[in-house]
């Protein structure tokens, strides 16, 4: 069967306007239910990129992941939320951006990610580090935020699943994967393909455009999308977003791999990315390259660990 992805219109952060676009959503696919069964531990992997900016629209919703997990305990499971943040700690910001007061209510777990080296179906990327809580949960539930990003255009469904690598792991990738980045880029798919997202949901009511993925400004879209095929739905986004798709590292690359569906292959059950299409998404002013030097490197793990190690610990007690 061809790949579905469902697209919708969606003001409203609303929790109860939410979750009946999330209910519409997943419809085609039977909803929440034909995915959890009892007793299945669910991750929750949103996009928690930086505690920084919380008004900039950089990290997928708090309401977003609310509603979802609501949905996932009322079919039975039992999900836990789990990121790896380039700097500091998956707690640290979601705490930052709002999530504690909605996840206390779920008593939702956030744990954070230890990797462990997995088998991939290329030899080329047969080292990869990935997060251990991500591969042994039962289902994986993939949350990205539609951002430009200075370094690969576009972040969707696959670039945030590079957040199951575990936090100073990045850095290193960039250094040894990112002077090329068609190789880049298909280090991206290889992860997306080992993760193997059972759902992805995409935060789209408000992305970030421009010099993202944090030096943009939010952008009122009023979408949400939804699918099992995460390639798939990047292909999709980048139609609506009017994005030419070899701009794009990981699109480009899935297609080469011949795991991206051409648009005319995918089942569009609601609305069509021509029917919600727009003209002026702001990309990045420039690009910036995508490797990172020994020393940037080194710079970057010391951030990590100052900032998940000393500089969150002191802000403890606010919690």
């Amino acid at each position: 069967m061809p790949p579905a992805v469902s697209l919708i219109q969606a003001n409203s952060y609303d929790l109860t306007s939410l979750r009946a676009s999330l209910e519409t959503l997943l419809s085609p696919f039977g909803g929440m239910v034909s995915f959890v069964k009892p007793g299945d531990r669910v991750l929750l992997k949103p996009n928690l990129l930086t505690g920084a900016r919380p008004t900039k629209e950089c990290v997928t919703r708090p309401e977003l992941v609310y509603c979802v997990a609501k949905m996932v305990q009322e079919a039975g499971g039992k999900p836990f939320l789990g990121d790896g943040p380039a700097f500091g700690s998956a707690l640290g910001v979601a705490k930052a951006n709002g999530y504690l007061p909605l996840i206390n209510e779920l008593n939702l777990p956030i744990v954070e990610f230890h990797g462990k080296r997995y088998e991939t179906v290329s030899e080329k990327f047969n080292h990869l580090l990935l997060s251990k809580e991500a591969m042994d949960a039962d289902l994986v539930i993939n949350l990205p935020k539609v951002k430009s990003h200075v370094q690969l255009t576009m972040t969707m469904g696959v670039k945030n699943l590079f957040g199951c690598v575990p936090g100073k792991m990045k850095a290193w990738w960039h250094m040894e994967a990112g002077k090329d980045a068609n190789r880049f880029g298909e280090m991206l798919v290889e992860t997306a393909r080992a993760i193997n997202p059972d759902l992805t949901i995409l935060d789209g009511i408000i992305g970030h455009e421009g010099n993202g993925p944090s030096g943009g400004e939010p952008r009122f879209l009023g979408i949400l999308a939804a699918s099992q095929d995460v390639f798939a739905l990047d292909r999709s986004i980048l139609s609506i977003l009017n994005v030419d798709p070899s701009l794009v590292p990981t699109v480009a690359a899935s297609q080469r791999q011949g795991l991206c569906p051409e648009l005319a292959a995918i089942d569009f059950p609601h609305l069509r990315p021509a029917d919600i299409q727009i003209s002026d998404w702001k990309l990045p002013d420039a690009l910036v390259p995508i490797d990172f030097g020994l020393p940037r490197v080194i710079q970057s793990t010391f951030k990590h660990l100052y900032i998940r190690f000393i500089k969150e610990p002191m802000g403890a007690d606010s919690r």
